[in-house]
C-alpha cells in the first residue's frame, strides 16, 4: 500500500496526471499532498496519508454504509406500514360502532352482527390454507395480497359513502350496506393472517418484528381517530321528571367529525398499505436482480441476507414448533378474543376516561412491545412460557373484574384505576412480545411455518371470541355499568 499512497500524494488532483520527479520526491519526503484542487498543499507524510485514506476509503465506505442503513430504515418503515393494514378495518369497525348505532336500525345488536360477520369471514383464510396445503401452486401469494388490499380499499371508499343506507326486508328496515361491506373488510383482515406473514419469508427475519410494529398501529391509530372524534363522551345532566324528582342522566355529546370522515381516513390509511405492499415487492424483485447482478449496495445487502437466513435445524413438525404453535394460538384467542370481549365490563365501572386510559395505552404497549424485540429476543420456549403464564395472571385480574362489574373491588379508589390500566398495558405488551418472538422463530423455519403461523393466530383468534360470544351476549354473565348511575353504594 505504500508506493500507491505515496504516488497519490504526489499525484496531480483532479486532472489525475502525475507531478514531476521533484515533486514526487517531496510528497515521498512527507512534504507534498494533493487534495480535491488542481495544485499540491504542503501537508506532513502522516497527513497526507490520512488524506488519502479518508479520500479513497473511508468516505465511500461511510457513503455506502449509510446508503445501507437509510435503506434498511425505509424497508422496515415499509413493512410496518404494510402490516398496518393487517387488522386495520376491523379494528376501525369495533371502534366506530358507537358512533354508528345511533343511525343504523339494529342499534346495539350490531356488536353482535359484527361477531357472526367475522366468524364466517373465516371463509378467506381457510380457502388460502387449503390451496397451501393441497395445490401449493395453484394461488400466486402476491397476486392475492394485491387482490385483498385494492378490495379492502374500495370497501372503505364504499363505507364512506353508503355506511347508512338502509333496506327493506320482509317490512323491517335493515343496514344491508353495512353489513355487507363489514363482512367483505372483515374476510379481507381474516385472510390477511394467511398471506402477509408467509410474503414476509421474502425478507430477512428481522424485519417481521416491524411487521408485527405496524399491526399494532393498526389498532392504536383508529383508537387515536375515535378519541380525537369524540366517539362515547357523555356528561351527566340533572334532570326533574314529571313528578318534580330529580335524576342524573347521560347526555352523549356531539362527535367533532361524522362517521363518513372516519371511515374515509379507514380508506387512506388501507391504501397506504397497499402503496407500501407495491413498494416492497418492488424492493424485493430489484434486490433480486441486483443479486443476480452484483449490484446495489442496499439491495445486495438486503438480498443476502435473506438468502443467508437460518435454515432450520429441524423439522417444522418438530414438538418445539407445534408447541410454540398451540402457544401461539392460545396468545390471540386471549388477546383478541377472550379479553376484548369484557374490556368495556372491566374498566367502565372505573369511569370512562379510565375505559380511555385502559384502551389507549393498552393499544400503545403493543407497537411497543414489538418494537423492543428488535433489541432484545428471549427465544427460550421455557422463557416464553413464564412470560405468557405472567400474562395470563394479568388478564385473570382483568377477568375478575369483570366478573364483578358492575361493582368491582377498589371502585372509587385512584389504586382500583391504576391497577386496571396497568393490567392491560401489561397484559397486551406480555403477549405481543410473546407472539413476535414466535413469529421470528417460525420464520426461520421456513415459508409451511409462517402458513402454520397465520393459521394458528386466526384459530386462536376465532375460537376465543367464539367462546366469548355466548358468555356475553346470549347468558348475559356480566352485568354492565350504568352511566351517571350509582348502583355499588351501600
Amino acid at each position: 500500500m505504500g508506493a500507491p499512497l505515496v504516488a497519490e500524494c504526489g499525484g496531480a488532483g483532479a486532472a489525475g496526471r502525475l507531478l514531476s520527479v521533484e515533486a514526487a520526491a517531496a510528497a515521498a519526503a512527507g512534504r507534498l499532498c494533493v487534495g480535491d484542487a488542481s495544485e499540491p498543499t504542503r501537508h506532513s507524510r502522516g497527513e497526507c496519508v490520512a488524506h488519502v485514506l479518508e479520500k479513497r476509503f473511508l468516505v465511500p465506505d461511510l457513503t455506502k454504509m449509510a446508503m445501507v442503513v437509510r435503506g434498511h430504515l425505509f424497508t422496515h418503515l415499509l413493512v410496518a406500514m404494510f402490516g398496518m393494514g393487517s387488522w386495520l378495518a376491523v379494528n376501525a369497525l369495533w371502534v366506530e360502532l358507537p358512533v354508528v348505532t345511533k343511525s343504523l336500525p339494529e342499534g346495539w345488536s350490531l356488536p353482535a352482527y359484527l361477531t357472526v360477520l367475522i366468524a364466517l369471514s373465516n371463509i378467506g383464510p381457510l380457502f388460502v390454507t387449503l390451496a397451501n396445503k393441497f395445490s401449493p401452486a395453484l394461488l400466486n401469494e402476491r397476486y392475492v395480497i394485491y387482490t385483498i388490499q385494492t378490495l379492502g380499499v374500495m370497501s372503505s371508499i364504499a363505507l364512506a359513502l353508503s355506511w347508512d343506507g338502509t333496506m327493506g326486508i320482509g317490512g323491517v328496515q335493515h343496514s344491508v350496506a353495512f353489513l355487507t361491506l363489514t363482512f367483505i373488510l372483515a374476510a379481507v383482515c381474516c385472510t390477511s393472517n394467511v398471506t402477509f406473514l408467509p410474503f414476509m419469508f421474502h425478507l430477512p427475519s428481522r424485519f417481521i418484528r416491524s411487521f408485527f410494529v405496524g399491526q399494532g398501529l393498526g389498532a392504536l391509530v383508529p383508537c387515536l381517530a375515535a378519541l380525537v372524534q369524540g366517539v362515547s363522551k357523555l356528561e351527566c345532566r340533572n334532570v326533574t321528571d314529571n313528578n318534580g324528582s330529580h335524576s342524573l342522566q347521560p347526555h352523549y355529546l356531539q362527535e367533532n367529525f361524522s362517521a363518513s370522515s372516519f371511515f374515509w381516513l379507514l380508506a387512506v390509511l388501507m391504501g397506504v398499505s397497499l402503496l407500501s405492499f407495491i413498494a416492497l415487492t418492488w424492493r424485493v424483485a430489484r434486490s433480486s436482480v441486483a443479486r443476480e447482478q452484483g449490484t446495489g449496495e442496499e439491495s445486495c445487502h438486503l438480498s443476502a441476507e435473506a438468502k443467508a437466513a437460518p435454515k432450520p435445524s429441524s423439522p417444522f413438525s418438530s414438538p418445539r414448533n407445534v408447541y410454540l404453535l398451540i402457544l401461539l394460538a392460545v396468545s390471540n384467542a386471549l388477546t383478541n378474543g377472550v379479553l376484548p370481549s369484557i374490556q368495556t365490563y372491566s374498566c367502565l365501572p372505573y369511569g370512562g376516561t379510565t375505559f380511555h386510559l385502559a384502551v389507549v395505552l393498552g393499544n400503545l404497549a403493543n407497537p411497543l412491545a414489538c418494537f423492543i424485540t428488535m433489541f432484545a429476543l428471549w427465544r427460550s420456549s421455557v422463557g416464553l412460557s413464564i412470560l405468557a403464564l405472567l400474562g395470563l395472571l394479568f388478564g385473570a385480574y382483568i377477568l375478575t373484574l369483570a366478573a364483578f362489574s358492575p361493582c368491582p373491588p377498589l371502585l372509587g379508589k385512584s389504586t382500583g384505576v391504576t391497577l386496571v390500566v396497568v393490567a392491560w398495558m401489561v397484559f397486551t405488551g406480555l403477549f405481543s412480545y410473546v407472539k413476535v418472538v414466535i413469529s421470528s422463530i417460525l420464520h426461520e423455519a421456513g415459508h409451511l411455518a409462517l402458513v402454520w403461523c397465520g393459521v394458528a393466530i386466526q384459530v386462536g383468534s376465532l375460537l376465543g371470541a367464539l367462546v366469548m360470544f355466548p358468555l356475553v351476549s346470549v347468558y348475559h354473565l356480566f352485568i354492565s355499568s350504568q352511566p351517571c348511575v350509582d348502583t355499588c353504594s351501600h
